[in-house]
């Protein structure tokens, strides 16, 4: 009887940890980052009926990817990328809300909206084909973007999936990653070394080479001796490549970039940091809109004014500092819009998620503001996990 009580618990809490994979999943401590991203992908693609490059890419006949024209998506007059999106009707609750996650995360850092179709011509199927993967780019009609429900549900994996769409190479494909990168090509059996093909052509954006890219790979993809990296960052073995949270800022930058995106967006991912207005202490400009997407690897996240000074207006509708509870604007708002030079009251978010929006209008500036912030115990974070599940 104690053995079929312990068997059940053990599914429930698996039960329990594939739901909450697709909200906003985090490893257990034992992941190692780029096992999350990257080597995730390729465990679940390893079953795919899909023909595939590079592990996730679905490869165009007609064209080479890398170096077309038209493959970026349309910019409207008001400079929004809109992109068309269908969803598998097969999702559940819990898939729409992790896709919509992932989705948020380009809208408030970019011009990048992914939007419901109506009539578009070109557009994403968003399904829960076998596996994790894309194609470079719009393609024309309607394209797929798999996004398996049994193992592509982390926020990272959908922004990896989303950004190939977009018209993004894995990182590690750029003309010039061997100034960054060596390739330990005696651990990469002869099946797998296409998969390291370096693109002569990459459109590198003029930005630099980014290890901590969502589309990195992990120092050990594709290694056919356990222990042994196939990518060592040079000259500096020890820096970190493959991470787990989703976007960087050069991914936003390029992105930015590639679409010709006017946008002020910051990513603070450390467990703890500061952030102000610019120019601070001098006074800021004016017309400015400027985010900072707080996003630590667990914990609830910790807001702290130090210095506080904006026009004051009446209902703070000209410059204000407003803060969300989550990673978009439609995120539940902790501090409404705040102005004057009063140093408002510390703020707590309920995840390792805060978006910290800054706001100037064309009359009058003033010194700005400056604050501090610091992520909780990943405790915390468990325990919100336990209460959202019973």
């Amino acid at each position: 009887c104690l053995t079929q009580i312990n068997i059940k618990e053990e599914i429930l809490n698996e039960l329990i940890l594939l739901y909450f994979c697709a909200e906003s999943p985090s490893p257990t401590e034992t992941d190692s980052e780029d096992e999350v991203i990257f080597n995730r992908i390729l465990k679940v693609n390893k079953d795919s009926s899909q023909y595939l490059q590079e592990g996730d890419i679905v490869p165009q006949r007609s064209r080479s990817a890398i170096s077309c024209r038209h493959c970026n998506w349309p910019q409207s007059s008001d400079g929004i990328v809109r992109v068309p999106y269908v969803l598998d009707p097969t999702y559940e609750e819990s898939h729409i809300k992790g896709i919509h996650d992932a989705m948020a995360e380009f809208e408030t850092l970019t011009c990048i909206n992914f939007v419901k179709r109506k009539t578009e011509r070109d557009y994403l199927i968003i399904k829960s084909a076998d596996g994790c993967w894309s194609n470079y780019g719009k393609v024309g009609g309607g394209q797929t973007v798999s996004v398996m429900k049994g193992g592509c549900m982390w926020k990272g994996i959908i922004q990896h999936e989303l950004d190939h769409a977009l018209g993004f190479l894995h990182e590690h494909s750029r003309s010039d990653r061997d100034k960054h990168v060596k390739i330990m090509w005696e651990y990469i059996s002869p099946a797998d070394r296409p998969d390291f093909k370096k693109f002569e052509n990459s459109n590198n954006l003029g930005l630099p080479y980014d290890y901590s890219s969502v589309m990195h790979y992990g120092p050990y993809t594709f290694t056919n001796t356990t222990g042994r990296a196939t990518i060592v960052p040079i000259p500096d073995g020890s820096v970190h490549i493959g991470q787990r949270q989703g976007l960087s800022n050069l991914d936003v930058a390029k992105i930015n970039k590639l679409y010709n995106c006017s946008r002020c967006s910051t990513i603070l991912d450390a467990a703890s940091g500061s952030l102000r207005s610019a120019n601070h202490p001098r006074n800021y400009s004016d017309n400015t809109n400027c985010v900072w997407l707080i996003r630590t690897q667990s914990g609830k996240i910790s807001l702290h004014f130090q210095a506080f000074e904006l026009q004051r207006t009446r209902g703070c509708q000209g410059d204000y500092v407003k803060v969300y509870d989550g990673s978009s604007k439609s995120s539940a708002v902790l501090m409404d819009k705040t102005c004057g030079s009063k140093i408002p009251n510390d703020v707590v978010a309920s995840s390792n998620l805060m978006l910290v929006e800054f706001v100037t209008d064309g009359a009058g500036t003033a010194a700005g503001f400056q604050a501090t912030f610091t992520s909780g115990r990943s405790e915390n974070k468990e325990n919100g996990k336990e209460k959202q599940s019973n």
